[in-house]
């Protein structure tokens, strides 16, 4: 019987990692030398079923680390690189490659096993060409299916975040609460929906991304039944609270989902169908909210969620198969050695951080950028202001509409039509703005600046302030009802090009962190939103309709500075960042720093997926 997988050799060479040509190994070592600082890499022994230590040597990290040089700098921008890969969960020395690769045998050769009379090999279990269990080789058709299904699962969760505020007033009268306490049943999801990432996406790093999917859905359901029944104030926000965890698990895997199943070249408009579903439902929650409950009262709000989450659930758990590709192979992996016996394993089985490493990643490292990365903070920052203008609306539309023209919630909900135009434009137009930025990238002489990402961002961010000016100075009560509506249409128009510029741009930067970058800006953006829903009333009460409006949009103005600052000088930002990558190339209109190599040398900066609270 084949020893079991449980680490690396210490005779491992990095020549026995080599996955085709010298050329492929040199992309490879160019790769992880992004993220690893030799000098400061430690690895635990692991005890093997042989009964000896194997720890893992030092001399693989060496080799990956290979220095820069400005030739190799000039490189063009890496396809291989996947934030979704379990970079935070693996160690440095993982092969990611294992992932990447299709091989007629079905296995690339692994580390040693030291044997009594020589030794052995186990070997990494990968896809075959045209493998059926790939998700980038499903038929187009049944992918187009699996994102559909996904999408709006995101539609639903937003829509469940913003339907409850077309009725307000009901649960204020029935529980006897103020109106801040009926407006937690908003703040406390949001809220839930910030932290929920923090646990789900490690948890799919490890268990996949279908079982994530299914618990949590179940869960989300589940917690809304009480919320439609509820009795009391306190029951509606406990379970208001843990559904908005619950339901922060399909927007965290989306993305990746996506990732898993379409080539880099086949994404742009399966990622402008997910881009646009997470804003669509805030636009349609108050629409279809306003209408059912005028006819049937503020506990429909919740029975329509139960309806069609429960039927997204049925779909993605019992149509959408896994498509995380660590968990296929390592199912693939543990039935190859039942069958033969043979030392069938993938890096999870043999590169998998301690768990202190894993919590330092996911729980630490993301504060850590945000706090003392400025790229992380200002950008969080912004996307939280707009984030925050998203959930404003949902309590200025009912002020502005109901108590100043006396329209009823299925009239007031009729309003956010032009917001929702805005959104689905802007997610028909956002395939247009990637082609863009590919014909920029392929003139570029070598790598493109993380900052040609901005220029999406810095064409739309004047939308967000023009539409608050309008819905400003047009909210008087004796005025027509379109002006404040028609204010929303630029303001949702301008939503996901900052959005995805965001996204991507951070991604540009931070490479193998960007998945801590993101989750930071996530963390944020929510705490300010459900913020905001609680201080919108206050601010319209005091300032008027009209200067409240003006505040925010003076204030997202402002941010309109950020962009263009960054595309002036985050080259030099990045070149003095612990974090963020500055591997661009040297000879661009935007100013590049050295390469990270040189960086982490300069600076003794640990590698990136080094332990945590060492700062």
């Amino acid at each position: 019987m084949a020893p079991q997988p449980s680490g690396r050799s210490s005779t491992e060479q990095p020549s026995e990692r080599t996955l085709g040509s010298t050329q492929e190994m040199d992309q490879s070592s160019e790769r992880d030398s992004d993220i690893a600082a030799p000098e400061k890499t430690h690895f635990a022994p692991v005890l093997g079923s042989l009964g000896h230590s194997r720890g893992r040597s030092h001399s693989c990290s060496s080799h990956l680390s290979r220095q820069k040089t400005s030739e190799s700098r000039k490189e063009s921008l890496d396809p291989d690189l996947d934030i979704n890969l379990p970079y935070r969960t693996l160690s440095n020395n993982a092969d990611m490659n294992e992932y990447r690769t299709e091989t007629t045998a079905g296995e690339i050769p692994g580390p040693p096993i030291p044997m009594g009379d020589g030794e052995t090999h186990y070997q990494l279990t990968t896809f075959k060409p045209n493998d059926p269990e790939n998700p980038k080789n499903w038929s187009k058709a049944f992918k187009w299916y699996c994102t559909m299904v996904v999408a709006v699962t995101c539609f639903v969760v937003t829509f469940a975040s913003s339907n409850v505020s077309a009725d307000m007033i009901g649960v204020m009268e029935e529980f006897n609460v103020n109106e801040q306490l009926a407006l937690a049943t908003m703040s406390f999801f949001v809220i839930g929906l910030g932290l929920g990432p923090m646990a789900f996406a490690p948890l799919s790093e490890i268990y996949g991304r279908r079982l994530i999917y299914a618990s949590t859905l179940l869960l989300a359901v589940i917690f809304i039944i009480p919320c439609a029944v509820a009795q009391n104030i306190q029951t509606l926000l406990v379970c208001r609270f843990i559904a908005g965890i619950m339901f922060s698990a399909p927007m965290t895997l989306v993305g990746g989902t996506l990732a898993d199943m379409w080539r880099l070249e086949e994404r742009g408009v399966p990622m402008s169908a997910f881009s646009a579903a997470p804003f669509m439902g805030p636009a349609f929650g108050p629409l279809i909210g306003g209408f059912l409950s005028d006819a049937k009262g503020w506990r429909w709000l919740y029975w329509i969620q139960l309806i069609v989450a429960g039927v997204m659930w049925i779909l993605i758990t019992f149509t959408v198969p896994e498509t995380y590709t660590p968990t296929i192979l390592a199912r693939r992996a543990r039935k190859l050695r039942k069958e033969t016996g043979e030392s069938y394993v993938t890096e999870h089985d043999l590169d998998m951080r301690p768990l202190s490493e894993r919590l330092g990643l996911f729980l630490v490292r993301p504060f850590q950028l945000l706090f003392t990365e400025v790229i992380v903070f200002l950008f969080s920052l912004y996307m939280s202001i707009l984030y925050g203008v998203l959930y404003m609306f949902f309590v200025a539309f009912p002020i502005v509409y109901q108590k100043g023209k006396g329209y009823s919630s299925s009239k007031t909900g009729l309003m956010f039509i032009p917001l929702a135009i805005g959104v689905l434009a802007s997610g028909l137009s956002a395939p247009l703005v990637n082609k863009h930025y590919v014909s920029v990238a392929r003139k570029h002489p070598g790598r493109p600046p993380a900052e040609f990402r901005l220029y999406p961002m810095m064409a739309s961010c004047w939308l967000m302030p023009v539409g608050l000016f309008i819905f400003a100075w047009t909210s008087y009560p004796h005025l027509s009802w379109a002006g404040p509506a028609l204010g929303g249409f630029p303001v949702g128009f301008g939503f996901i090009f900052m959005y995805n510029a965001t996204n991507n741009y951070l991604v540009d930067c931070y490479q193998h962190q960007a998945a801590s970058a993101l989750a930071a800006k996530v963390c944020l953006r929510a705490s300010f939103g459900a913020g905001v829903i609680h201080f919108t009333v206050q601010m319209y009460a005091r300032l008027g309709y009209q200067w409240a409006s003006s505040l925010v949009a003076f204030i997202s103005l402002a941010c309109c500075a950020i962009p263009f600052a960054f595309f002036k000088y985050g080259a030099r930002i990045r070149e003095w960042s612990k974090y963020a990558y500055a591997g661009d190339d040297e000879d661009d209109v935007v100013d590049s720093g050295p390469s990270d190599m040189e960086k982490n040398s300069a600076k003794g900066a640990e590698p990136a997926g080094g332990v945590l609270g060492a700062h």
